[in-house]
């Protein structure tokens, strides 16, 4: 499965503070595991540590280390991050829009 979006949209829910790797690990795992599909703590914890260092290597890389010990962030100075908050914003438009909806159905106690 594929963790980065939902590592990228917990970040950007972070701002500028950053997340802990352990707390975020913790977001992942519960926002990704279900009954039908279990996955392990472990699993998840191992691929978000290793995306956060692998990200976080260069100083224009989308991620980069907070002021706290193990705490990321998201890199505002880096281009792609930039587009990341722009589409992001775009999909919270297009889930914000509310669809009028009429209920056409007879009333059952009159």
């Amino acid at each position: 499965m594929n963790y980065d979006r939902i590592i990228l949209h917990f970040l950007i829910e972070a701002g500028e503070k950053g997340i802990a790797v352990n707390k975020l690990s913790k977001h992942v795992f519960n926002a990704s595991n279900s009954f039908f599909n279990t996955i392990s703590y472990e699993d998840v914890h191992q691929y978000v540590a290793q995306f956060l260092s692998k990200n976080s290597k260069d100083t224009r890389s989308l991620i980069e280390r907070a002021n706290h010990r193990g705490h990321y962030r998201l890199n505002m100075q880096s281009g792609e991050s930039q587009q990341l908050m722009l589409n992001f914003a775009e999909e919270n438009e297009e889930n914000t829009e509310e669809k009028h909806y009429i209920d056409l159905s007879l009333p059952l106690f009159d």
